[in-house]
């Protein structure tokens, strides 16, 4: 077979420069009217027994390029196991090698969470008694904004993802957190559920991650610099999700997210809001303790800068949450590469880890529930 590069469908990016003889070269394509990229996922057909050296050519511009070092990629040939691959990055290049046992075979930044997939996810939750489904609102693209609440006790919980779209170990964390909440037989779900309703948002921007993007939406806007002032030309989507917390009240939150650079798990808090309350950043900080304590694969010696008093971003979702609503709100990172301190020399950072850390999360925030229900009390 004649070796060919596809990425025209769900999700897919890349943009086929050249084939000579085995050795492929690449660029990854920009987000619609942003600068931005950095994600890709493309399939490559007739490259079976042969030793192939696919080359990224344009990664020394890319949103991070110090996400390139120590990463692998991600290869598999039935879309379902995504193990990580032979790589190297030198002189603004990234270099991957396999001899594919197959002659369909796909690589990807990390293992894809197609919109396929994604309403997969919805229709099985909306289906679960006593879980209510609704859309928020249109985005962009004319896709539907899902929103799904499970309700419970007086707390108000809300668990968003995926504002930036290449970001889909976020929306595996999803699923994990989604599987374990409609488990009835879950001594924590059951306390949790009688403390908390829960609202979430599976995925923030469907119209970024049907077109392959990165970092932004279809108008290529970072939903994450939109909380401060969301406008329906821009950024339905963060328009129409605070419109709902707005009408609810937020009580705990946590937007989920995946980092190019840093190989951890880490929290990034609201320290810096002009409202900043003792009491606020201690809830934050136990909560943070009994991630710690329910597994191993969370640590809190690696992360982001901490803003100076005064200096948080309230454009960013976790900031603007703790200011407007008081909340013990945070943003959970996750590696595309591989958590550093617990390595998977097959998987690096995987969909099975981030869904078994959604259900850590849960854990933490059962261990702290009380606390946040007596500071929201006062």
């Amino acid at each position: 077979m004649t070796l060919s590069v596809s990425s025209a469908f769900d999700g897919g990016n890349i943009r086929l420069v050249v084939i000579e003889g085995d050795r492929i070269d690449l660029e990854i394509a920009k987000d619609q009217s942003s600068d931005f990229y950095q994600w890709f996922y493309f399939r490559v057909t007739g490259g079976g027994g042969r030793a192939l050296e696919l080359r990224i050519l344009n990664c020394a511009g890319a949103a991070y390029p110090h996400g390139w070092e120590h990463y692998r990629g991600c290869m598999s040939y039935d879309r379902e196991e995504w193990e990580r691959i032979d790589t190297s990055y030198a002189g603004g290049v990234l270099t991957m090698k396999v001899t594919p046992a197959s002659d369909s075979v796909w690589f990807a930044y990390f293992a894809p969470y197609t919109m396929e997939r994604h309403h997969e996810l919805v229709a099985s939750a909306a289906s679960y008694p006593g879980l209510a489904y609704r859309s928020l609102g249109k985005t962009l693209d004319g896709q539907e904004l899902d929103y799904l609440e499970l309700a419970g006790g007086p707390l108000q919980v809300w668990l968003y993802a995926r504002q930036h779209p290449g970001e889909t170990m976020a929306e595996w964390w999803m699923e994990g957190a989604i599987e374990r909440l409609l488990d009835e037989s879950d001594p924590v779900t059951k306390r949790l559920r009688e403390k908390a309703t829960f609202h979430i948002v599976p995925n923030m921007n469907p119209d970024g991650s049907r077109r392959g993007h990165l970092r932004t939406n279809a108008a290529g806007t970072n939903l994450n610099r939109e909380w401060h002032a969301p406008s329906f030309k821009k950024s339905p989507e963060v328009f129409h999700v605070l419109a709902e917390m707005d009408k609810t009240g937020v009580d705990f939150a946590m937007d989920v997210h995946g980092d190019e650079a840093i190989a951890a798990n880490f929290l990034a808090g609201f320290e810096g809001i002009p409202s900043h309350k003792p009491e606020q950043q201690a809830l934050f900080d136990a909560f943070s303790e009994a991630l710690v304590r329910a597994t191993p694969d969370f640590q809190t010696a690696k992360g982001y800068d901490i803003p100076a008093p005064g200096k948080a971003n309230l454009s960013m979702s976790t900031a603007q949450l703790a200011e407007r609503f008081g909340a013990v709100s945070m943003t959970l990172e996750m590696p595309f590469k591989d958590n550093d301190d617990l390595p998977d020399p097959v998987y690096g950072w995987s969909p099975e880890r981030c869904r078994l850390l959604a259900r850590s999360c849960l854990d933490a925030l059962h261990a702290v529930i009380d606390r946040v229900a007596a500071y929201r009390a006062a």
